[in-house]
């Protein structure tokens, strides 16, 4: 399995058949800047998203169209992506499971809010925020969290599908920051590795992952502080 990071919360990972793209906010994400978006959705299959903010969403309609990836996401973001031009969808509520071939993906819950300002200045509320629980034959499982806070049903979480790699945000202010992420990596979770993410992108987050490493420091667990762009193979 091949993890790509490509700033922000997106995410592309290549493993067996499928090509699958995390939340891809590309086009006006300051942190893919002089990145190739045409290599980053290249053979793209899938596409998931935790939830409805435009920082999530990203690029979503178009990339979709241009692939023609099946798109996974919360029903009322499904029926919203439905409208704009989508086709392939699959949509879920929170604790749901739809399987692909040769992987499966499970909507956690995660603390956050959905919605988008659209052109006519309408804000319409798009379902729930998730957590995306992958489980991938062969090979290693991938939690990625979302936008969320900390909450004591994490280890409920860990208790019902043991992800091995945790894609966690840290950079406050939205999400929970890092000294807090730490702490709800260690209480919660027996991940084998975890990828810092949601940091560094504007100027009100944490620049930097530095109290996330911290705060995991004596783990039994691997942090892996990618750069936008960067790959980890697993």
């Amino acid at each position: 399995m091949k993890i790509t990071w490509l700033g922000h919360s997106a995410f592309r990972i290549e493993t067996g058949k499928a090509k699958i793209l995390l939340d891809p906010f590309l086009t006006h994400n300051p942190s893919f800047a002089g990145q190739d978006i045409k290599e980053a959705i290249k053979g793209v299959t899938h596409i998931l998203l935790t939830h409805g903010h435009g920082d999530h969403v990203g690029d979503t309609v178009e990339i979709a169209k241009e692939t023609g990836a099946v798109v996974l996401a919360n029903a009322d973001l499904c029926a919203w992506l439905g409208h704009r031009g989508v086709e392939k969808l699959e949509m879920a509520g929170t604790g749901g499971t739809v399987g692909f071939d040769g992987f499966s993906v499970t909507l956690t819950q995660a603390h956050h809010s959905s919605a988008q300002i659209t052109e006519d200045g309408v804000s319409h509320s798009l379902g729930s925020a998730n957590g995306l629980m992958m489980h991938f034959d062969g090979e290693m499982s991938v939690l990625h969290m979302g936008d969320t806070d900390i909450f004591t049903d994490m280890g409920l979480i860990n208790e019902l599908h043991q992800p091995d790699i945790g894609i966690v945000p840290v950079g406050d202010r939205f999400t929970m920051g890092g000294a807090v992420a730490a702490l709800s990596c260690q209480r919660f979770f027996n991940f084998k590795q975890v990828i810092p993410c949601h940091f560094g992108t504007f100027g009100l987050l944490d620049q930097t992952p530095e109290k996330f490493v911290h705060g995991m420091e004596g783990s039994k667990t691997a942090v892996e502080v990618m750069k936008s762009g960067g790959s980890l193979s697993v």
